[in-house]
């Protein structure tokens, strides 16, 4: 895969066996772990501006998810438990437990957020801190959707599609459905190296079939776990910080921090100037919010 990593100066690439998939996992610094989990259609290559700033006061772990990048692909099951973000969060923490960490910072932008919330729902002793970037609640999306979600958004009922319908609509032209088709082509303005590495896994077909079973798993498996917790009172119980852009679909659409916290009581967050990818759009920003969030006086 492409993503030499130049921008990752001090950092270790390597794989790691967490289980049931190897996860490619790039990590540098010292210090407490923070777990940097990525959106879609990206790999942690997205970290690339943000990772070695906080490395100085944490051992930042980064990986591909499950599925995604240079990681390896699960078998696909019926109830897309295989790539749902329970079975992601589950990664993750034996990730950082192979690392040498049992309790972590978290920080997921995208479905890298949506892992991070589940991860602190059913790991709470795991999970010392944790950053949502841009989004609200799995079930909240799906229960909340109307016409603007689904004709801006539209690619969460396209990929969530039975298989192979998105697969084989995909494979005509990867590169234009995941970077040009879709948010304007605004990827295509961010590192080369890090562009580079999206083109290179969303080529191949095996990851564009696990990109679909993640919204599977997002419209059936994670939504029935959201309802599931919400009917049960369930909330996370460690800080939390919630960041979206400010020109993103986020605020136009729900009041993000007061979403939050009815899943989050206590959550803290603001807007950060950009779009829904800030973190690549605005690093510097990002950063500082992040770094104010997890390295509090």
């Amino acid at each position: 895969m492409g993503g030499s990593g130049a921008g990752f100066a001090g950092f270790e690439l390597s794989r790691v066996d967490v289980g049931e998939v190897e996860l490619r996992v790039r990590h540098g610094g010292s210090g407490p772990g923070l777990l940097l989990l990525h959106g879609y259609p990206q790999t942690h290559m997205m970290w690339l501006r943000i990772a070695p700033a906080l490395a100085e006061h944490f051992t930042v772990v980064a990986p591909d998810l499950r599925g995604y990048g240079g990681s390896s692909k699960p078998a696909s099951t019926p109830d897309h438990a295989a790539h749902s973000k329970r079975a992601m969060a589950a990664d993750g923490v034996a990730l950082m437990g192979e690392l040498g960490f049992s309790q972590f910072h978290v920080v997921g932008h995208d479905r890298g957020g949506r892992v991070a919330y589940r991860m602190a729902m059913d790991h709470p002793g795991a999970v010392r801190r944790l950053s949502v970037l841009d989004i609200v609640p799995t079930g909240e999306v799906w229960a909340r959707a109307a016409r603007s979600f689904a004709l801006t958004y539209w690619h969460w009922s396209f990929l969530a599609q039975p298989a192979p319908l998105p697969e084989r609509l995909i494979a005509a032209d990867p590169a234009y459905f995941f970077l040009d088709a879709q948010f304007g082509g605004v990827l295509r303005g961010f590192p080369e190296e890090a562009v580079r590495d999206y083109l290179d896994a969303t080529a191949d077909p095996e990851v564009v079939h696990a990109i679909c079973e993640d919204y599977r798993a997002g419209a059936t498996f994670d939504r029935e776990l959201d309802e599931r917790d919400r009917a049960a009172g369930a909330t996370i119980g460690c800080p939390t910080q919630v960041l979206w852009g400010t020109k993103g679909a986020l605020p136009a659409w729900y009041d993000p921090l007061e979403l939050w916290r009815e899943w989050a009581p206590g959550a803290v967050g603001s807007a950060v100037e950009g779009g829904h990818f800030f973190p690549e759009e605005n690093p510097t920003d990002t950063l500082a919010a992040l770094q104010a969030f997890h390295i509090p006086d």
